[in-house]
């Protein structure tokens, strides 16, 4: 058939053939020129959020200073030991005298951590400010999980003076 067609049809044909491989290419370049340009589009959208982030040295210290310290948790015997000891340095620094630490209860594995709960609750008898002072470090404490209980009784013949009951927690494996 090929043979029969003259030589300004053949032409029209490969012209023909060049127009739809041009057609086909500007339909699928036109689409990754899309994706290139909604990619960059993004890209730098990206790139502004990240230099929102992006802050100096100073400013980074800054805000990891205000942000609790914590340590994950170990075998009970283990996190018991490293809470108390840490605890009880916190109430020194403070200087609240208190009776010896107790365990109050371990608590079965949380569904939400897969951790038990350990509450050691303190008894002490101190001034207000003390117990100002032992609240603000209690933050630094990494094994500290919570404060779950304060009680605090004054007495009427020295208002400065508080027994105080303390519980805090702690998670353990």
């Amino acid at each position: 058939m090929i043979e029969k067609l003259s030589q300004r049809d053949i032409r029209m044909l490969k012209i023909g053939a060049v127009c739809v491989a041009g057609i086909l290419l500007f339909v699928f370049a036109s689409d990754q020129l899309e994706r290139w340009s909604t990619a960059r589009k993004s890209l730098v959208l990206l790139e502004d959020k990240l230099e929102l982030i992006d802050v100096d040295k100073a400013k980074r210290t800054g805000l990891t200073s205000i942000v609790p310290v914590f340590e994950m948790p170990e075998v009970e015997e283990t996190q018991k030991f490293l809470f108390i000891d840490k605890l009880t340095e916190q109430l020194g620094k403070a200087g609240i005298k208190n009776q010896p630490l107790q365990v109050v209860s371990i608590g079965g594995k949380s569904g939400q951590t897969g951790y038990r709960l350990l509450r050691l609750k303190c008894s002490a008898k101190c001034r207000f400010t003390q117990v100002l002072d032992l609240l603000a470090s209690l933050k630094e404490n990494p094994y500290l999980v919570g404060v779950e209980e304060l009680r605090m009784r004054i007495d009427q013949k020295k208002p400065q003076e508080v027994d105080i009951d303390l519980t805090v927690s702690t998670f353990v494996k």
